[in-house]
Formats: structure tokens, C-alpha cells, sequence
């Protein structure tokens, strides 16, 4: 198996200098000194930065935050590596209320873009969309699904916003269900005692062991109640189960549904990722009144985690 790396970056406030949005309009303007010296040299110190991530070869897939239109993220990848062959994954305009996306860079050279989606998130106010793309790889051909996130920040207190993140957590968490999850109209099709049946578990067993890696600036740790407890990113590997055992899992005896079909506790079943980074904790990716908050983070599925499908991360 090919090594590749992966990195992900909020590149703060890139905005352009044109005055088309509300973001760019309000806040980074010519009177404000946010001009075209101040923006190229901005674009030039991230591209100086990401140059020299995993000893000076940069990276080979790079999610970024915060980034205002295709133009900015073309400009970035003017300044990048020339032998990565950088290309945009199909840049979304989100409605975000200040104009700033999520957007995701890929080598020509190692990847094959396939397919890019957005999923929305109704909020009260315009917010930035959940990038889900996928992509293969071309040495061994497996399927990789990348989803970047930049979730509501704590702007207005963290318990006061926290509601606003749980929303966006559980609009991801249906993004990753439809990747790894079969969907009613094949469901029907299979037997009601789904467990018994050797072709209809190796048929879940295998959509479920998709590649996904998810990274993101989610504007909260891993043990907040977003990630936790509604977008279910553990610590603990041996919650990230097969169908088999799923359905024979002791616990599954307190499912609301547990007198129904198996099909009625597949559709119902809310399935864990890995998280990658509660090994750092108590350090941080940010620094903010006095303590430190790990908001920058990466999550994987369990095919990911185990190397089930043609690629594994290393942890």
C-alpha cells in the first residue's frame, strides 16, 4: 500500500479584495487595509507553510477552512508544490453569512475526483455547507470519501452556541450514513432477519467498511457533547463494529426498537467513527483564554481505521 499524506487548515479570513459579499464587504476592505499587497502576501506565507508540512514534501490531499471563492483557492495553489499537480475537488459556494468555505486541494497525480456534494445545514442564519468528496486512488484504485467541516464557532459563548453545533454535527453524521449505510429501497429487498443471512451481512459488512476520513475546524473538542455524543467519534476502537456483531452485541438488548425486524434496527442504529486526535489532548491546536482547545481535528470509519478496503490510516 502507497503512502500518501493528508492535512487540513482554517487559512483564517481569506478573503478577496472585491466587495461581492457581506463578509468581504463588512470586514476586509481597502479602508480597512485589506488590499492585494496584504492578500498576496498572505497567500504566500500559507503556501510557504503548506510547503513544508511532512518533511518539506508537503501535503498530497489538503482540506482548507475559511476560504471565500476559487479564485483565492487557485491563486494558493499557484504558490504550491508544481510536481503535486494540485486541482480544486469542484469549489462550492456556500450561503455562509461571511462568504467563507470549506474547499478541499488534491494531486492530480496520486487521485482521481469522481464526485463532490454540499450538505446544508437550516440554521437560523446562512452557514457554511459540509464538503463531502470522493475520490480514487489511482495505485491500487480504493475509494476514498474525504468530508471537510467548519462547524458554527463559539462567538456568542460556547453553551450558548452549542446547540447550533450539535445541528451541524447531526447533518454530518447523516452525510456519513449515506456513504456507508444502504438505503430503504434496497433494504426491502433483503430478508427481515438480516443477521441469518451470509449474503445480506456481507453486503452491509462491505458498504460499511468504506473509506471515510473527515477533518475539519469543528470549533469544539472531542469530548464535547457534538462530537461525542451526536456525530459519535470515540476513543474506544471497539465500539467501530461489523453488522455481525452489531446485531449480537449485548447492548443491543436496550435498543428502543429491539422487538422489531433487523431491518428496523439497521435503519435505526447509529454507527461510531474513530477519533484521531485523543492522543493529543491536553495540548491543542488553539490557544484562547488561557487554555488550550484541540478544535482542528481528524475522524476515520472503520474501514479506514482497519485497512479493510485498499487503504488504512496510520495512527
Amino acid at each position: 500500500m502507497n503512502e500518501f499524506f493528508v492535512s487540513f487548515w482554517n487559512v483564517n479570513n481569506l478573503f478577496d479584495t472585491l466587495t461581492t459579499s457581506i463578509g468581504s464587504t463588512i470586514e476586509f476592505t481597502p479602508d480597512r487595509g485589506w488590499n492585494n499587497i496584504v492578500k498576496n502576501k498572505k497567500i504566500e506565507n500559507l503556501a510557504h507553510v503548506i510547503n513544508s508540512l511532512h518533511d518539506n514534501q508537503g501535503p498530497d490531499i489538503i482540506g482548507l477552512c475559511e476560504i471565500e471563492s476559487e479564485k483565492l483557492a487557485l491563486n494558493l495553489i499557484d504558490k504550491l508544490r508544481v510536481e503535486k499537480e494540485y486541482s480544486i475537488a469542484k469549489y462550492l459556494d456556500s450561503p455562509d453569512i461571511r462568504g467563507i468555505d470549506t474547499c478541499l486541494l488534491y494531486s492530480k497525480k496520486l487521485f482521481r475526483l469522481n464526485t463532490v456534494k454540499g450538505y446544508s445545514t437550516q440554521l437560523r442564519y446562512p452557514t457554511r455547507d459540509i464538503l463531502a468528496v470522493n475520490l480514487t486512488v489511482l495505485s491500487n484504485n480504493a475509494d476514498l470519501n474525504i468530508i471537510v467541516n467548519h462547524w458554527p464557532s463559539r462567538a456568542g459563548g460556547r453553551f450558548e452556541t452549542e446547540p447550533l453545533r450539535i445541528a451541524v454535527a447531526e447533518n454530518c453524521a447523516r452525510a456519513v450514513e449515506d456513504i456507508l449505510k444502504i438505503n430503504q429501497n434496497e433494504l426491502q429487498n433483503l430478508p427481515w432477519d438480516l443477521r441469518y443471512d451470509e449474503k445480506s451481512i456481507s453486503l452491509l459488512n462491505d458498504r460499511w467498511n468504506k473509506n471515510i476520513l473527515l477533518m475539519g475546524d469543528f470549533n469544539d473538542n472531542p469530548y464535547d457533547r457534538s462530537i461525542l455524543s451526536y456525530l459519535r467519534a470515540t476513543p474506544d476502537k471497539r465500539k467501530l463494529m461489523n453488522w455481525d456483531e452489531i446485531f449480537e452485541h449485548p447492548i443491543q438488548k436496550r435498543w428502543p426498537c429491539n422487538k422489531q425486524t433487523d431491518k428496523h434496527n439497521y435503519l435505526f442504529y447509529q454507527g461510531y467513527l474513530f477519533n484521531c486526535m485523543w492522543s493529543l489532548i491536553p495540548d491543542g491546536t488553539i490557544f484562547y483564554d488561557g487554555g488550550y482547545d484541540l478544535f482542528d481535528q481528524f475522524m476515520v470509519s472503520r474501514g479506514l481505521l482497519n485497512g479493510e478496503q485498499g487503504l488504512k490510516i496510520a495512527l
